[in-house]
């Protein structure tokens, strides 16, 4: 049996290579950051070229590190920043534009028109998500009308879409497959998440040609190999999911009602609701999880948009700390946050509010306000925003949540997770393996090939690192929560013209 398998997880800032063991282990690791481009206001790009020759690279030096050879490479699985769009020439193979990426707000204005026309009732029930400049068919839709002739030649066929997984596996394979999965699939705003088809209903709506989409394929099968120019052998392809579903799977969330929470840039969190979709009233997006064997899980999911950059804007513009992890000495100076305050709606309020009008709101202060107690604040809404996110999933779903598995970045501050399972009055664990968005890449590849035997063989090698239980008050948790969804209202529609 080969030994390792290869997760590729291309990310926002950083594409990063991962060789995992039977056991679940990284056995080797490469990461490299590329350029982010900002065109404009809100506008945010990327070169695929840096992203491809990015992921090359490190993927490249994972097997260099442990002298790897291809034949000791079982399969790869690929995870991706979701909902950003590429476009590019097939056959050339070069972009047409750069890559707009899903913070990008570039095409606020196209969904501005779609939901004052009235269409966002049908595209909710046909896809689970709201109209949003966040997703990638408005994206694809500004391209087209971007560059002259362009929408004309990708009716043809001449010019393919793809989001960043799309791309990799088109690169990977020399240009020989053009697949998706269905969790990024279920991300465009084109996709019908009950038919499980490309929509020509809202296809016509973005006016994109079918003849430029990726074939739609299930999470985890063999799509094909790796040019013989890439690794010298070629290597099985066979794992395909967003980050956000590939770190539920990687954290063994395969029973409705187990969720993960990841604690990254923002704050994504994910509630598996089995082989039904659940939809949302109040703010959530109903998503696929993944396909296996033709099976779909689905899931609810709540996109919190500011979570640790409140922590990197405590860093690089108040300058209250060198670095990130220094926020945890700063909090630790006072037991709490003496009713401070801090909305970081710095960019709006995703959900449960979904509102772009809302802006970071600091209330609360007093003449003993220190700066410590403003950094308490911030960690502290990470989790307040979580339980907003939850208290929807739970009244719509009906699943009730025993434990919150946790991962991301800011996971590793232990006075975060402690006010969280406070805070949701459940048991907080965290994993051994920080790295679930890699692994569930990794997970998915590797049981198209056999490498893993099934889902129970996936989940024994889940391992608690450390578990948070709750030990606050029921009457202190609702008081300090009461303070927060008052802050919130202090902050929505603030930017309103």
């Amino acid at each position: 049996m080969s030994r390792y398998v290869m997760a590729l997880d291309q990310g926002t800032t950083s594409s990063r290579t991962i060789l995992f063991d039977h056991g679940g282990r990284i056995a080797s690791m490469s990461q490299q950051e590329f350029p982010q481009l900002f065109p404009g206001p809100g506008h945010v790009e990327h070169d695929p070229e840096a992203i491809w020759s990015s992921q090359l690279h490190t993927a490249r030096d994972a097997m260099a590190r442990i002298h790897v050879a291809p034949e000791d490479i079982a399969a790869i699985g690929v995870t991706n920043q979701r909902e950003t769009t590429v476009l590019w020439d097939k056959a050339t193979g070069r972009p047409v534009a750069n890559a707009i990426v899903w913070q990008s707000r570039v095409t606020a204005p196209i969904c501005e028109r779609l939901k004052a026309a009235g269409h966002e009732p049908m595209v909710r029930q046909k896809t689970g998500l709201v109209i949003d400049a966040y997703f990638s068919g408005t994206k694809i839709k500004h391209l087209l009308d971007a560059h002259d002739g362009l929408r004309a030649r990708a009716a043809r066929g001449e010019i393919l879409f793809g989001t960043i997984d799309t791309f990799l596996v088109w690169r990977l394979t020399g240009g020989a497959v053009h697949v998706t999965d269905v969790s990024n699939a279920s991300r465009t705003l084109l996709f019908n998440i009950h038919t499980q088809q490309w929509d020509d209903e809202l296809l016509a709506l973005l006016d994109v040609p079918r003849a430029m989409l990726p074939e739609v394929r299930d999470s985890s099968e063999v799509y094909g190999t790796t040019a013989r120019n890439i690794f010298g052998t070629p290597i099985p392809v066979a794992g395909i999911a967003g980050d956000q579903q590939a770190a539920l799977f990687g954290q063994a969330c395969f029973e409705p009602g187990s969720a993960k929470n990841t604690y990254g840039t923002g704050c994504f969190m994910l509630l598996n609701t089995g082989a039904t979709p659940v939809p949302s009233e109040h703010g959530l997006l109903t998503t696929i999880g993944w396909r296996i064997g033709g099976q779909t899980t689905y899931a609810l999911e709540g996109s919190v948009f500011v979570a640790g950059a409140a922590v990197q804007w405590l860093r690089d513009g108040l300058q209250a700390i060198e670095t990130s992890a220094g926020v945890e000495l700063l909090m630790a100076q006072v037991n709490d946050t003496d009713g401070v305050y801090l909305v970081p709606a710095f960019v709006g309020l995703g959900a449960p509010y979904w509102d772009p009008h809302a802006r970071g709101t600091l209330v609360g202060l007093t003449r003993n306000t220190r700066m410590a107690h403003i950094a308490r604040a911030a960690v502290e809404a990470m989790a307040y925003q979580t339980r907003d996110v939850l208290q929807v999933m739970q009244q719509e779903s009906h699943l009730p949540l025993l434990s919150l598995k946790v991962d991301g970045g800011a996971a590793a501050n232990a006075m975060l997770l402690q006010f969280q399972a406070d805070l949701l009055n459940v048991p907080v664990r965290r994993p051994v393996v920080a790295e679930t968005t890699a692994l569930g890449a990794a997970y998915l590849a590797g049981l198209a090939v056999g490498y893993w035997q099934g889902l129970d063989d996936v989940a024994r090698n889940w391992a608690l690192d450390r578990e948070f239980r709750p030990a606050m008050p029921v009457a202190e948790r609702e008081r300090l929560y009461a303070g927060w969804c008052r802050a919130v209202e202090r902050s929505r529609d603030w930017a309103r013209d």
